[in-house]
C-alpha cells in the first residue's frame, strides 16, 4: 500500500530543485511568486451530494489557504476540470467565481471521464510574495505555537451529512464553504520562523512541521480553539477536543513564532481574527499532549493521510 508519504519521498528524487523547497512545503517559489496545487476528489473531500456551488467555492478556497500560510497575494489561477452535466457544471463555476474571488482565473484544463466516474478536480494558484515567506523548516526550540482559527468544525459537518444527507447549519458549512485566511496569513508571515495551514488535522500537520524543522513539540489540548456551534453539537471534553485536533479540512493557519515577537504579531492581526496559543516547540522529536498540564497519550490517527 502506498502513503501519500512514501509517493512524496519517492518525488524528491525528481523535484531537485532549490524552487521546490525540498517537498517539505505545499508551495514552490519562483523569485517574488508563490506556486501551489491543490486537488479534491469526489468521496473523498466532498460528497456526491453536496451542492455544485460549495464544490466550487471550496476548491478555491482551500487551494487559496496554501497561499495564506505563506503570506502571500493571490495573483491567479489554473483550474483542472472534468467535465459533466451541464447544470452542475454550471453551478460549479459559480461557485468558483465566488470562491476566488478577486484572483482571476487565467487558464487550465478540460477533460471527460467515463459515465459515473467520480470527480477530480484541480487548482492551480499563484501569488505574489510578501517580505518573507516561510516554510515549515524554520521552527526551533523555544518558539510559540500560534494558531489562527478554530478546529473541529468541518469533521463536525462532515459527520452531521453522513448521518442526514439534508443537515445544515454552521459546522455543514465550515465543512462545504471553508475560507483561507489571507490577510491572516499575510499578517502572521513576517514573524513566522514556520508556518503552514491545517488541512489534514492540527496534529498531523504539527508532527510534518517539527519533522521539516528537526524538533519536537508540546500541545495543551485545553487550549484547543472551537467554536460555538461545535462545543453545542460535541461539548468541550478531552475526547471532543482530540476529535478536533485530528478532524482535517480546517485551514486554521499554524505557526512558530519566536517569543519575542508575539507582541508584535498581536498587533498586526486583524481585530476578528481568532488567535490563540497552543503550545511550544522543544529539543528532540514527536509530539507531546497535555491537558491543562496531565499528559494525555497521543491517539493512534492523527488526522487524516491519503493511502491508495
Amino acid at each position: 500500500m502506498t502513503t501519500e508519504l512514501d509517493f512524496i519521498v519517492a518525488l524528491r528524487a525528481i523535484a531537485t530543485a532549490p524552487e521546490a523547497r525540498g517537498l517539505d512545503d505545499d508551495v514552490a517559489v519562483f523569485g517574488d511568486l508563490v506556486l501551489t496545487h491543490d486537488m479534491i476528489a469526489e468521496g473523498v473531500h466532498y460528497l456526491p451530494f453536496d451542492p455544485p456551488a460549495s464544490v466550487g467555492y471550496k476548491l478555491a478556497q482551500v487551494t487559496l489557504s496554501d497561499l495564506a500560510a505563506k503570506g502571500a497575494v493571490p495573483v491567479g489561477a489554473l483550474l483542472g476540470y472534468c467535465l459533466g452535466e451541464a447544470a452542475w457544471d454550471r453551478a460549479f463555476l459559480d461557485g468558483l467565481k465566488e470562491g476566488l474571488g478577486d484572483c482571476p482565473l487565467v487558464g487550465g484544463d478540460t477533460i471527460a471521464l467515463s459515465p459515473g466516474a467520480p470527480r477530480v478536480l484541480g487548482l492551480t494558484a499563484i501569488g505574489r510574495a510578501g517580505e518573507r515567506v516561510p516554510d515549515r523548516a524554520g521552527a526551533r526550540p523555544g518558539d510559540e505555537l500560534w494558531l489562527v482559527g478554530t478546529l473541529g468544525g468541518s469533521a463536525a459537518g462532515l459527520a452531521l451529512l453522513l448521518a442526514d444527507a439534508g443537515a445544515s447549519g454552521p459546522l455543514v458549512d465550515a465543512y462545504r464553504r471553508p475560507r483561507a485566511l489571507l490577510a491572516e496569513g499575510r499578517a502572521m508571515a513576517p514573524y513566522a520562523s514556520a508556518m503552514m495551514d491545517v488541512s489534514d488535522g492540527l496534529l498531523i500537520d504539527l508532527q510534518r512541521l517539527v519533522t521539516a524543522s528537526g524538533c519536537g513539540a508540546r500541545v495543551d489540548l485545553a487550549t484547543m480553539p472551537l467554536s460555538v456551534a461545535f462545543v453545542e453539537a460535541r461539548g468541550c471534553s478531552l475526547d471532543a477536543r482530540l476529535f478536533a485536533a485530528t478532524g482535517g479540512d480546517d485551514y486554521a493557519l499554524l505557526a512558530a513564532i519566536p517569543t519575542d515577537a508575539k507582541d508584535a504579531l498581536r498587533k498586526s492581526l486583524p481585530s476578528a481574527a481568532h488567535l490563540r496559543h497552543i503550545g511550544v516547540l522543544v529539543e528532540g522529536s514527536g509530539i507531546e499532549l497535555h491537558d491543562a498540564g496531565a499528559p494525555v497519550p497521543l491517539p493512534e490517527n492523527l488526522g487524516h493521510e491519503h493511502r491508495s
